[in-house]
């Protein structure tokens, strides 16, 4: 009996986050709203349906540290480098802006300066599991106001496992200097221990796990990863989601990427389900009720002056307006981590009971206005951008993505990829067999590894902005069974495929596909000759390329029979 009532909490909450997200879809509203109201109901100043326990609070836990690794997927050192005026520039001044400015009315009301100090940092850190799953349901991932407040809530991370360090020695200021100083070495040395295995050893044991072609046993690797990295950040006193950042950084370089994002996907959104309704569990709808001008106070003070000071920090570092206008609207929560300092015994202490709950209260409700306020915050600064911006900002202006989606790097594959790279036409590509992936990428050709047959890595590799994927390993059955997915969900997709008679063409034509039957040599030139066509290049620039890789192939042929012969000789 007593497994049966571990597992209750599980159960419960699995089934209010599918009524959420069941419920919130319908009516157009993010799922996080749903979540948190769904915390209230089954709360304990709801229904009492379940109690914060250990359990409740590694799920929720779990959730952000699943989510930093998805985000550290996505910045490699390049990428930080790349990102450095934002990380270094932007998130610094904003902390420090609105550190001083709400540690200032800390102080006015009567708290002491250490108080001050933390509660203002505290309001100064943004929620990074509402901000990122905000910009991902508006597709704003890559968008210049994507890229620049992820490298922002990056930065607050980091500061948030110093602010947590500074709130715990709050009785003991002779120590503070000390563990924070410990805590940036330790956080120095995790940095450089993450570039090392990244560079030295991720890269050859991930293809050794390529050669067994067991998606389970990915799965069980990436699951390993992001737990074994967070726990490792942990033990030595950092915060988890530090480790959980960097274990994704390490895979970040590695054409393994996607097919570990795809894999961590579905434990991500789950988890971090779990923790809106955990945060949505800690509100209290009569103290709402009692305290309910102070609340609503608490809530225009955070979220009106947090718009300004991002907004404002924003242009200082010369950020074009509309950015700037749309960070702030979208900055302007708290952060998950207040949830854990203000319930310190020290700062409740020092705030008050009270205090503390209606403060914690304004946060959880600024979580939930974050998809509103983020709405706003695009149409306002479409108004100030003026009406040509306006326009062109209806779709957001995002970093360029390969057109072409390549499935199958051999021969076939690797003549369309020239073809397309010869008429500067952007192209992913992707392979399931191992030996063909490391022989491609070893010639210079950007692939990732992954089966083609994968609905979830076709997510991942956002294939509904994407209007052609070009499939060079002919799979009937499994091309039949994905047609009506892929028809239902990416209508507008173009699908090509090589084959190699008329019987072959017209099978895949019934489904759909623009079947190329590979009719002349060097094989592939049909295909990619096609695709070319489909992508606007005139019949005169694709029939002159199809007469060079003709002339090269026949070119080549001889020598190679005279090699042959003078080996045998």
């Amino acid at each position: 009996m007593e497994n049966v009532y571990a597992l209750e909490p599980v159960i419960i909450l699995l089934l209010v986050g599918i009524l959420a997200i069941t419920l919130m879809r319908p009516l157009g509203m993010s799922p996080i709203v749903g979540y948190l109201i769904a915390g209230i109901v089954i709360g304990p100043h709801g229904l009492a349906l379940i109690e914060a326990s250990s359990t409740t609070q590694l799920l929720a836990e779990l959730g952000v540290v699943f989510l930093l690794f998805d985000i550290g997927l996505h910045f490699s050192l390049a990428r930080l480098r790349e990102s450095r005026r934002d990380i270094l520039g932007l998130g610094p001044l904003q902390v420090v802006l609105c550190t001083t400015v709400f540690g200032a009315l800390a102080l006015a009301a009567g708290l002491g300066p250490r108080v001050a100090v933390i509660i203002g940092a505290t309001l100064a850190l943004s929620s990074t599991a509402v901000a990122v799953q905000t910009l991902n349901e508006r597709g704003q991932q890559r968008c210049p106001v994507g890229t620049t407040a992820t490298a922002v809530l990056i930065f607050q991370d980091i500061c948030a496992i110093f602010l947590l360090i500074l709130a715990t020695s709050l009785t003991n200021a002779a120590a503070a200097g000390q563990m924070i100083a410990l805590a940036a070495v330790k956080s120095a040395v995790a940095f450089a221990a993450a570039i090392l295995i990244g560079r030295y050893f991720i890269g050859p044991f991930f293809n050794l796990l390529g050669k067994t072609r067991s998606e389970e046993l990915f799965t069980a690797i990436a699951l390993l990863i992001v737990l074994v990295t967070a726990a490792a950040t942990g033990a030595l006193g950092l915060s988890l989601t530090l480790g959980a950042f960097l274990g994704g950084m390490i895979l970040a370089e590695t054409p393994y990427r996607q097919l570990i994002q795809t894999e961590v996907k579905p434990f991500r959104g789950l988890l971090l389900g779990f923790f809106f309704i955990t945060v949505g569990m800690t509100l209290d709808p009569a103290l709402l009720a009692r305290n309910g001008v102070q609340v609503l106070l608490a809530l225009l003070l955070l979220i009106g002056l947090k718009t300004v000071l991002v907004l404002g920090a924003a242009l200082l570092l010369r950020a074009p307006l509309r950015v700037a206008v749309q960070l702030g609207f979208l900055l302007s929560q708290g952060s998950e981590f207040a949830f854990v300092i203000l319930a310190m015994p020290a700062i409740k202490t020092a705030l008050g009971v009270e205090p503390s709950a209606i403060l914690l209260t304004a946060i959880a409700a600024s979580l939930a206005l974050t998809p509103v306020l983020s709405l706003w915050g695009n149409h306002i600064a479409k108004r100030l951008a003026g009406r040509a911006l306006a326009v062109a900002s209806d779709t957001p202006v995002t970093a360029p993505i390969a057109p072409v989606i390549i499935f199958g790097m051999g021969e076939i594959g690797r003549r369309v990829a020239d073809a397309l790279e010869a008429h500067a036409i952007g192209y992913t590509a992707i392979e399931m067999d191992h030996d063909r992936f490391i022989r491609a990428n070893a010639d210079g050709y950007p692939v990732a590894f992954g089966d083609a047959a994968d609905l979830r890595l076709m997510e991942t590799f956002e294939i509904a902005e994407r209007p052609t994927i070009v499939i060079t390993i002919v799979r009937y059955e499994i091309s039949r069974d994905l047609t009506p997915i892929l028809r239902q969900r990416y209508p507008h997709l173009a699908r090509f495929i090589a084959v190699e008679n008329d019987e072959d063409r017209r099978r895949f034509e019934a489904l759909g596909m623009r079947a190329v039957v590979n009719r002349s040599q060097p094989r592939g030139i049909d295909l990619a000759a096609a695709v070319l066509g489909a992508h606007g290049v005139s019949d005169d620039r694709v029939h002159a390329w199809m007469q060079r890789q003709q002339e090269e192939a026949f070119a080549v042929a001889p020598l190679a029979k005279l090699a042959g012969e003078g080996i045998r000789t």
